[in-house]
């Protein structure tokens, strides 16, 4: 009996440790996610990806608390701080959310050693951070189980570089800027930045380049089978161009800054010294409407509403329905979730 015993001594806590072993694997396990999945819309990541949605919620940087993240029902209510992590390029995709993560406060060479920029992986309730990679990232896409980003150092430049959702397979894929935002049946659509602007695709297996459109396109959206873009030879006019048909159509004359395409709604920055105005059009360049006069950035847009800020002034974050009529107010449940936390 004494000898039963203490064996069960020696094998209960082998047990209980095998036990805890194994939660901790599998509690770190990141599962993949099926094809076809993206991480966020290439109009929001070309507004500094603030907001993006799955299913059920939003999850934002928050403007009113120095961009760290958030979350909160599309309907604005249950708005709820997951993490201090100061966040932008936001993509979902199953349990995660992957971002950039940049330092905050000082830049001295003491501050420097204690630095956390990079590119980063935490569940959705903002636990479980993991650094994918420590590297300055100005965007990123997440494509299936891959992501996508440009890498900067003050050495190189910018680069695109890849890396899978469970930090392995790390790769560079060409030495040039590359915007990895506009992403469609396995494929990255980019405008050229080198020798010419014509539109390009990126094949996500293999990373083969090819030209897709001979045009002066910038910042694409794939939307279907039209790609939206400023025309950068005609004043940076808003177009489309059809794969199918080939024929190119102009949307607006008004020399844009930014753009968001959000189902069938186009809300863009109209450029213009006596009278700058947020504005909104079918995609079809139909139903032209003002939204808001002034200058205003980081439009980015959810299943409900769309966001914007006047230019170079985070806060007040101002919204207006992606549908219906403009009515633009503040975001006032962000506010007021930072005042009550």
């Amino acid at each position: 009996m004494k000898k039963i015993k203490n064996i069960l001594l020696i094998l209960i806590p082998v047990l209980i440790l095998t036990i805890l072993f194994l939660f901790s694997l599998l509690s770190k396990r990141v599962e993949k996610n099926p094809s076809g999945t993206i991480g966020n819309t290439a109009g929001n990541l070309n507004n500094g990806g603030l907001f993006c949605e799955d299913e059920e919620k939003v999850y934002f940087a928050n403007a009113y608390d120095n961009y760290t993240l958030y979350s909160m029902n599309p309907d604005e209510t249950e708005v709820v701080k997951l993490s201090d992590a100061r966040i932008s390029s936001l993509n979902q995709a199953g349990n995660f959310l992957y971002y950039y993560q940049s330092s905050i406060g000082g830049t001295d060479n003491f501050a420097s050693m204690f630095r956390i920029d990079g590119l980063y992986r935490c569940k959705k309730n903002g636990k479980s951070s993991v650094c994918l990679k420590r590297v300055p990232v100005p965007s990123l896409a997440l494509v299936d189980n891959t992501i996508f980003y440009q890498s900067y150092s003050t050495k190189n430049g910018t680069s695109l570089c890849r890396i899978d959702i469970d930090k392995k397979n790390y790769e560079e894929i060409a030495d040039y800027v590359i915007n990895p935002a506009s992403i469609q049946n396995g494929r990255i659509y980019f405008g050229g930045t080198g020798k010419d602007h014509y539109l390009y695709s990126l094949d996500t297996d293999n990373n083969a380049i090819a030209v897709v459109y001979p045009g002066n396109v910038y910042n694409p959206i794939i939307q279907g089978d039209y790609v939206y873009y400023m025309d950068i030879s005609a004043n940076y006019r808003l177009c489309r161009y059809s794969f199918t048909n080939q024929i190119v159509e102009v949307l607006t004359q008004d020399r844009l800054d930014y753009f968001n395409v959000a189902g069938d709604m186009i809300y863009y920055q109209k450029s213009d010294q006596q009278e700058p105005a947020l504005k909104r059009i079918r995609t079809d360049g139909s139903e032209e409407e003002t939204v808001a006069y002034g200058v205003y950035e980081n439009i980015n847009a959810t299943s409900s509403y769309v966001y914007f800020n006047a230019y170079d002034t985070p806060v007040p974050v101002y919204r207006t329905p992606l549908y219906g009529p403009v009515q633009v107010d503040s975001f006032t449940a962000a506010a007021a979730a930072v005042e009550v936390k």
